[in-house]
């Protein structure tokens, strides 16, 4: 796809979702800055449900009609795309239903049953509750609103790259957590229709390089993660998701890091910035850092927080190990 149809694909989804969104700030950072750079924080840890995936949410659901609408929609998801579909649904005034598996954590379920979204559980992990709600939409032909390989997600994804463009004119560097690659997508190729000279970075944890490791064979590969505090971008890519040949197009660079790394920019990020990240924003920062020590790097940057979906319990363990006196 070439970056001029996804910048009005984006714009056109900007139009649709952008009262129903938080227009998110962007934070310079004085700690992030003293490496001799312009470092600014795009803030979707402050997003109405904590997290990105409202905006592709929303875009996939005001780009169906009345009629696609009338049965309803069926996702699939324990995490922040459940969460803010079974939020969208509820905003929008729709009706829809999220798949689980049938062993989903009891704090997500808690969250989940505060919407009116229907919850259907099935599997024991998350590869059979997504095979069962996409058997479920095709033979029923209601609409499925995948958490990344959909190209009206995608560019509900990007629009935060055009709250960034308005909030900052000269933009050098964006680093942006990868997962299933629909966020980066989305803002790699808005910025790079304005811009091709911005250079967009990949941030993966080592434990989960899932799309680094496809990008680099060629083709889509499945390899076996293992656990990280980035369960947001943990875990494999489906097989002809969209999403590579855009990430292969607008993606510059990779950068991977360790779960140290990522654990102590979380805490970094909360005693110096006052930010509360979760661990897929976490990569951002700790990729950023990383960079910096590996290269030399001037000018605006940009880093994409995320989320800030993390539990209390796992910020008070964190700051035991990382945090200071």
């Amino acid at each position: 796809m070439h970056s001029d149809e996804l910048r009005s694909g984006v714009e056109e989804a900007y139009d649709r979702i952008q009262s129903h969104i938080f227009r998110t700030p962007l934070k310079f950072s004085n700690w992030l800055s003293k490496k001799g750079t312009s470092v600014y924080l795009k803030l979707e840890n402050l997003q109405h449900t904590g997290s990105f995936k409202l905006r592709g949410a929303l875009s996939k659901l005001t780009s169906l009609s009345e009629v696609e609408l009338q049965k309803g929609i069926i996702t699939a998801s324990t995490g922040n795309h459940g969460l803010d579909t079974a939020y969208s649904l509820d905003k929008l005034k729709l009706k829809g239903s999220i798949f689980l598996p049938e062993n989903v954590i009891k704090s997500k379920l808690v969250k989940l049953k505060k919407f009116t979204s229907d919850l259907e559980f099935h599997g024991q992990d998350g590869v059979q509750t997504e095979a069962k709600a996409k058997q479920t939409s095709q033979e029923n032909n209601i609409p499925y609103i995948s958490p990344y390989n959909d190209l009206q997600v995608i560019y509900g994804q990007g629009t935060i790259g055009i709250e960034i463009r308005e909030q900052l004119k000269d933009i050098d560097y964006v680093f942006v957590t990868v997962g299933g690659g629909g966020l980066i997508s989305g803002i790699g190729g808005y910025l790079k229709s304005l811009n091709h000279d911005i250079t967009i970075v990949g941030c993966q944890p080592l434990n989960s390089p899932v799309m680094y490791e496809s990008i680099k064979a060629g083709e889509i590969v499945d390899i076996k993660s293992t656990e990280t505090i980035s369960d947001g971008s943990a875990g494999g890519i489906e097989k002809g998701s969209i999403t590579f040949g855009l990430v292969k197009s607008f993606v510059d660079k990779f950068v991977l890091v360790t779960e140290e790394e990522i654990e102590k920019s979380i805490v970094d990020l909360l005693q110096e910035d006052n930010v509360l990240a979760e661990g897929a924003a976490g990569v951002a920062v700790a990729s950023f850092l990383r960079f910096c020590s590996d290269n030399q790097i001037s000018g605006n940057i940009v880093i994409i927080v995320c989320g800030g979906n993390i539990g209390l319990n796992k910020v008070k363990q964190l700051i035991s190990v990382y945090g200071n006196n």
